[in-house]
């Protein structure tokens, strides 16, 4: 069983930044985020390789977030950049079955809470 435990949601109004960070027990090959609004399904936002450090974005993100990790903490991080509102959702990390973009591991933390106001 994995514990993921992810933090650093909050409310910012748009434009602004956020960094959200996520603990995990164990990590796997490739680890990532994923988030989901209220209504809708839950939606991969970015990975990274564990080893290499190549790095994944949705269209929807990409130039505005950044993914790293730290390595000795198990720890990875998501940058986020020009909040916009439809950036609002539960964050939540996983390791990431990149092919198809989905969470490869049953079990997911929490999540952490990211709210952008217009």
């Amino acid at each position: 069983q994995v514990q993921l435990v992810e933090s650093g949601g909050g409310l910012v109004q748009a434009g602004g930044s956020l960094r959200l960070s996520c603990a995990a027990s164990k990590v796997s090959y490739v680890m990532g985020w994923f988030r989901q609004a209220p209504g809708k399904e839950r939606e991969f936002v970015a990975a990274i390789t564990w080893s290499g450090g190549s790095t994944y974005y949705a269209d929807s993100v990409k130039g505005r977030f950044t993914i790293s990790r730290d390595r000795t903490k198990n720890t990875v991080y998501l940058q986020m950049n020009s909040l916009k509102p439809e950036d609002t959702a539960v964050y939540h990390c996983n390791a990431v079955q990149l092919g198809s973009r989905i969470g490869l591991w049953r079990d997911w933390g929490q999540g952490t809470q990211v709210t952008v106001s217009s």
